[in-house]
Order: C-alpha cells, then sequence, then structure tokens
C-alpha cells in the first residue's frame, strides 16, 4: 500500500476516535482528531497527482473517507441540536444524487470528473467542523470568553455557506451532466 492510500486509511480509521472524543465531550481532542484527518485529505491526493502513485483503491476510499469524516460529525450536530437536522437530509440528499449519477454514468461509460463547486464545499465544510466543536466544546462547560461570539458567527457562517455550496454544486452536477437522466434504456450484459 503506497502512501497516499496510508494516509487514506489513517482518515478512516481516525474517525471512530473522533467520535469516541465527540461523545465523551473532549472537544478539543475530536478538534486535534479533525484536523489532522483533515490534512491527510490535503496530503494524499497532492503525493498521489505528484508521483503518480493514483490508484483505484484511492479513486474510492479517499471521497469515502472524507464523507465519513464529515458525515460523522454532522450527524453529532443534529443528535446535539448544533445543526438542523433537515440541513443534513440535504446535504445527504444532494451526496446521494450525485453517488447514484456517477453510478449510472459509469454503466454507460460516462465518468463525471469532481467539479470546483463541490471542492469548494468540502473545504467548506471541513473549516465549519472544527469551529462548531469549539463553539460545542463552550456551549458545554457554559464558558464565554470573549471572542466566543465571533467563533460562533464564523462556525455558522461556513456551515451555510457549505449548504448553499451543497446546493449549488448538486444542481452544477445534474445540469452538466444531464444526459445522464435520458429516459432511453439503459445498457445490458
Amino acid at each position: 500500500m503506497n502512501l497516499p492510500n496510508k494516509l487514506t486509511l489513517a482518515r478512516v480509521i481516525a474517525v471512530p476516535f473522533f467520535i469516541i472524543a465527540y461523545l465523551t465531550q473532549h472537544f478539543y481532542i475530536a478538534v486535534i482528531l479533525f484536523i489532522l484527518a483533515s490534512v491527510t485529505d490535503m496530503l494524499d491526493g497532492k503525493i498521489a497527482r505528484r508521483y503518480n502513485l493514483v490508484t483505484n483503491f484511492g479513486k474510492i476510499m479517499d471521497p469515502l473517507a472524507d464523507k465519513v469524516l464529515v458525515y460523522s460529525a454532522f450527524c453529532l450536530f443534529v443528535g446535539d441540536h448544533v445543526m438542523p437536522g433537515w440541513m443534513l437530509i440535504i446535504i445527504l440528499a444532494r451526496e446521494f444524487a450525485v453517488a447514484g449519477m456517477r453510478t449510472v454514468a459509469a454503466s454507460e461509460g460516462i465518468v463525471i470528473a469532481a467539479d470546483m463547486s463541490g471542492k469548494i464545499k468540502t473545504v467548506l465544510q471541513m473549516f465549519a467542523v472544527p469551529l462548531l466543536l469549539i463553539d460545542r466544546s463552550f456551549l458545554a462547560v457554559s464558558y464565554r470568553p470573549g471572542w466566543y461570539s465571533v467563533v460562533h458567527v464564523l462556525a455558522y457562517a461556513l456551515l451555510w455557506a457549505s449548504l448553499a455550496m451543497t446546493v449549488i454544486s448538486g444542481a452544477s452536477y445534474i445540469l452538466k451532466n444531464k444526459q445522464v437522466f435520458s429516459d432511453k434504456p439503459a445498457k445490458t450484459e
């Protein structure tokens, strides 16, 4: 297994530890784990492309690892009323729609490449989560330092921006790949 794939696997392995840290209200440990896992996302792709180490494992597991990490955090936030459930439903609906489109497209020999709006959505989510974790830690201990309101506002601004990019990127994928939705018979083997 090459280095980029090890980094991707490390991100997946970090998820249960992140969840345990959150559930036991060790929010700063959760923040550190989340940030380290997010950094592996940036590194694995750069290393894989730079040294020609792109593999099918990486193509499948890298985006899956990102989603498992971020959506684990979102599920925890919904459970703690940090984030409304309807937001998570919209986010997951977009993910299922894009995944379904990619599956159908692949069966037709069409590759749906990652879109810049989808990458922006992911970056916004990966910045929102640590700030929401810090915000949540203040709520847990009823402590509000002077800069709490800045963290709170920024965390929710990034969350709302990521939701907007979720909708925009979902619409972009659908519009750019509307041929996937044709009513012609699907290929059969």
